[in-house]
């Protein structure tokens, strides 16, 4: 299977790290934070919550060996996608050697040939003006025909969609981003989700339905950003402020 690309011309951001908390400074040098890092509060009460029934010890394993699984995955992916196992066998090779994130990832693969294709980006730093905040998207391409902002992530057992919704404000920042980049609007975005079972969980949705919640999590985090930092005279901390 080969995969064809037509990038577009994105220019890379620089990230900092400020109190703990991941920021992207845009060509401009203006400061946004991650999305991720806007979007944490809102998985942190469910995480306090499993923490505090499994213990520390166990949560503790548990997160580092997911955070493992899913980066090897993402990697394959990535690489899988720049047709890397056909141009670069030594390379892909090295993948072969982790045995359940290349189990997983062959069961992602099948998706990967018969639904992507017309690569736009991937692992592209992106950011918006209008909404203050930044990240960097897994892939844009054609989804079954239609663009679309695609997110790989690996689970240890299948996801109820509900509990899905951070995914899809996240994909749905990034679309707006990518539009406000290049001019190209995507609406749709997917989620594929392959747990350690060998199940793969397809997610499509709109991303309109999401943006509502993102102007929602993006204000909560800038409110208590600001509240946190209104002590310290010298702010990077200003939110889209000139570094």
């Amino acid at each position: 299977m080969t995969f064809v690309h037509n990038p577009v011309e994105i220019q890379e951001l620089s990230t900092k790290n400020i109190n703990r908390k991941r920021f992207y400074e845009t060509p401009e040098g203006k400061l946004y934070p991650s999305i991720t890092t806007v979007l944490q509060k809102r998985k942190m009460k469910g995480l306090m919550e499993w923490r505090q029934r499994v213990g520390d010890d166990v949560a503790n394993y548990i997160a580092r060996t997911a955070a493992h699984r899913g980066t090897k995955v993402h990697h394959m992916c990535e690489d899988y996608l720049n047709n890397v196992q056909s141009a670069w066998p030594e390379k892909w090779a090295e993948h072969e050697k982790n045995f359940l994130p290349y189990v997983l990832f062959g069961q992602l693969r099948p998706y990967l040939d018969r639904s992507v294709n017309n690569i736009l980006a991937q692992e592209c730093g992106l950011y918006s003006d209008k909404y203050r905040v930044a990240g960097r998207v897994d892939c844009i391409a054609k989804y079954n025909g239609v663009e679309s902002i695609i997110d790989f992530k690996t689970s240890t057992k299948e996801r109820n969609d509900e509990w899905n919704e951070s995914y899809y404000i996240q994909a749905s920042a990034y679309a707006e981003m990518f539009e406000e980049r290049t001019g190209i609007k995507i609406n749709q975005i997917v989620i594929l989700v392959v747990t350690e079972d060998g199940v793969v969980q397809e997610f499509v949705k709109t991303k309109d339905e999401y943006l509502p919640k993102l102007i929602e999590a993006i204000d909560d985090f800038t409110t208590d950003w600001e509240k946190e930092n209104e002590a310290v005279d010298e702010s990077p901390a200003v939110i889209g402020a000139p570094v």
